[in-house]
């Protein structure tokens, strides 16, 4: 009985102290509310009171102003009038004074006398300044265009009132374009907001067309500070399917909601390099491949390394299989079976078997050899790319003497053509059309035009160099308008197809 009491008074007791927990947490959340109650409304107080004297600075910077028009309009009136008073007052001086010595002279007796005057009057009435005087007021006395009228400006300072939320941006999907491993979005407010200051923009990558997961593989990456309702993310990697994006407005308080998630297609091809297909002479990390002429040693020592462990390796402790991607084919070669000899080439481990696609490669200049295109699954370990008609491709050689050319089934043509920086691959297999273009000014180096028998691999193969691939591109506009403008002409290197 005593122990059944204990284990209920424990329980009481673990209730008890878990409820205590509880109530402390909310009074601490309820002390935090108050302190952020608190400063909130000082902040806002002081924003208030800035935006307050901002106003007045501008109220009494207006008036300033517009006191001294007045000012400067009644200077330069009183100035005018003052000066034409004082010429009008002088002249009606030496008015009157002639006009006394008229009268004087009609008194004289003396006809010589008289006939003098009278000639010398006649004379200063011709040159009298009152006969040479404008009676026209050189100034008015008009002010009313220095008058003002605040009704209007009073009802709108009548409105001021706080900050509203502002309204949920509506994004416009049809106006919204991808091209070009590009993304223009385009959105609209539903009624107008002045207040507004800028938009936020987000989007995350998803392979996922319906609505969005609460989890997703890749977070949401922020664009802010947009002005405008439109606005352009360029040089984005197209690695998912689709990608989400949704948007909100802020002013210079507070956020509005973002609107509905918006979802846009981003078809891009998208493979990764076939570790198990490399020469053991190539280091192959992720996109990037380097020759590293210790390699064939280093590999040798791990491959024993790995039989001594299978010996004594449990199946709890095998490698755990590989779940391949719809479009990704199991790996081309088993591990005894990669490249070997001089032919220092790995391949990528996506089939093209239809549509058009394009990628880019990186590569060092320098490189004693580098080679880029596309091969069959059946091409021969010792095979070397553009010996056989199983690939087609480009080749850079520094060795012994240096030349750029196009080759395919040990045929080569010499390209009269600057090596680029970047190398563009087009491929069109259900045309049979190979392209190779300067990726950075999209001019064409070389074409081929053929018909594949089988799917084939991107490829690539380089000596005492390295390179980097870029995939989850789109096939540039200006590729494609290069492409239909050429479809009806036939290819100049059809000696090579």
């Amino acid at each position: 009985m005593a122990d059944h009491n204990k284990m209920c008074l424990t329980k009481i007791i673990t209730t008890l102290a878990v409820k205590n927990e509880e109530v402390q947490n909310f009074v601490y959340q309820l002390q935090q509310t108050l302190k952020n109650v608190e400063d909130n409304s000082e902040r806002a107080l002081g924003d208030l009171e800035v935006e307050y004297s901002s106003l007045y600075n501008i109220l009494d910077e207006l008036k300033e102003n517009m006191v001294t028009k007045i000012k400067q309009e009644r200077a330069s009136k009183t100035y005018e009038l003052q000066n034409q008073l004082t010429v009008c007052t002088k002249a009606l001086e030496s008015s009157e004074e002639l006009l006394e010595f008229a009268n004087q002279t009609l008194d004289h007796t003396d006809t010589d006398g008289f006939n003098q005057a009278a000639k010398q009057i006649k004379d200063s009435v011709t040159m009298a300044p009152a006969f040479r005087l404008s009676l026209k007021a050189k100034a008015s006395d008009n002010m009313s265009h220095l008058m003002v009228d605040f009704s209007q400006e009073q009802k709108i300072l009548r409105s001021l009132k706080f900050l509203p939320v502002p309204s949920i941006p509506e994004i416009d999907t049809p106006e919204c374009l991808v091209a070009d491993n590009c993304v223009t979005m385009v959105w609209r407010m539903p009624e107008e907001d002045s207040k507004i200051d800028h938009y936020v923009l987000e989007y995350r990558k998803t392979n996922h067309e319906g609505a969005p997961r609460l989890k997703e593989e890749h977070p949401w990456m922020v664009r802010e500070g947009i002005k405008e309702m439109e606005f352009t993310l360029s040089g984005l990697r197209f690695d998912t399917q689709f990608i989400n994006f949704r948007v909100k407005a802020c002013n210079k308080a507070v956020a509005g909601e973002f609107s509905e998630t918006v979802t846009l297609e981003t078809n891009a091809f998208n493979f990764s390099l076939d570790a198990s297909t490399a020469h053991q002479n190539l280091k192959v990390e992720d996109l990037k491949v380097e020759w590293d002429a210790s390699g064939g040693k280093v590999q040798e020592i791990k491959v024993r390394g790995k039989e001594n462990r299978s010996r004594t390796a449990s199946p709890a402790h095998s490698p755990a299989s590989i779940i391949q991607s719809p479009k990704r084919m199991p790996s081309a070669r088993s591990s005894r079976d990669r490249f070997t000899a001089e032919s220092y080439t790995v391949l990528g481990d996506t089939l093209i078997d239809g549509g058009q696609h394009y990628w880019e490669v990186v590569f060092e200049k320098d490189s004693k050899a580098f080679l880029v295109g596309v091969a069959y699954r059946t091409l021969g370990k010792f095979d070397q790319l553009g010996k056989t008609n199983a690939s087609w491709c480009l080749h850079l050689n520094n060795w012994l003497q240096v030349s750029f050319t196009a080759k395919h089934n040990n045929k080569a043509k010499v390209l009269d053509i600057s090596v680029p920086d970047r190398v563009g691959v087009y491929c069109n297999y259900s045309e049979g059309h190979l392209a190779f273009y300067n990726a950075k000014t999209k001019q064409l180096i070389h074409s081929f035009r053929t018909k594949f028998t089988q799917p084939v691999l991107p490829a690539f193969m380089v000596w005492c160099g390295s390179f980097i691939v870029q995939t989850g591109l789109q096939v540039p506009n200006a590729v494609k308008s290069l492409q239909k403008r050429n479809s009806g002409t036939s290819s100049s290197n059809a000696s090579l197809t």
